[in-house]
């Protein structure tokens, strides 16, 4: 069932990019997303949507806010945890990480990183990049992807595209995600 909402969602998000795919270069603009507790900088205009979850068997609910640009989803998800338990944090940050990679029959391997806050400072998150084939048909698929746990929230910020968007325009897209 986790499996199946996840899958969804991201192939959803890459339906979407599906459908506009001729736009034909980055707009970028800045979204605060103060319910959530980000800002973003984002190369189209964003499309909201949410979908129901289970993570150490409680019902959750994830939100996204995706843009599409030259065959690429940009993509940030939410899950609001009922508490910032530890445990809590890390079950959803596995299921987040094994969920994308899923999606494109791979395994995840994460690696750490640094998240900045809006403040200044950072906190310790993870990345992964993965590669095969997702969607109805079987498409070559690349993910790349950082996801961080900060008190009650637990974020996804990824990129998801038949081939990566240029270095530029994906380092522009994961430096301007801070947290508040």
């Amino acid at each position: 069932m986790r499996a199946r909402s996840l899958s969804a969602m991201v192939c959803a998000c890459v339906a979407c990019g599906a459908l506009i795919a001729c736009t034909p270069s980055y707009d970028w603009r800045t979204i605060m997303n103060n319910d959530d507790g980000y800002e973003v900088t984002l190369p189209a205009k964003p499309h909201a949507e949410e979908r129901k979850i289970q993570i150490a068997g409680q019902p959750m609910t994830m939100r996204m806010q995706t843009a599409e640009a030259n065959d690429a989803v940009f993509a940030i998800g939410t899950v609001v945890l009922p508490s910032a338990d530890p445990a809590l944090q890390r079950a959803a940050l596995d299921f987040l990480q094994q969920g994308l990679a899923r999606n494109v029959n791979a395994q995840p391997v994460a690696r750490a990183t640094q998240i900045d806050l809006a403040v200044g400072g950072r906190v310790l998150g993870s990345e992964m990049e993965v590669k095969g084939q997702g969607g109805n048909q079987r498409e070559s698929r690349t993910i790349h992807a950082r996801f961080v746990a900060h008190g009650m929230h637990v974020y996804q910020v990824a990129i998801v595209s038949d081939k990566a968007p240029p270095s530029e325009q994906s380092d522009q897209f994961f430096s301007s995600f801070k947290l508040f």
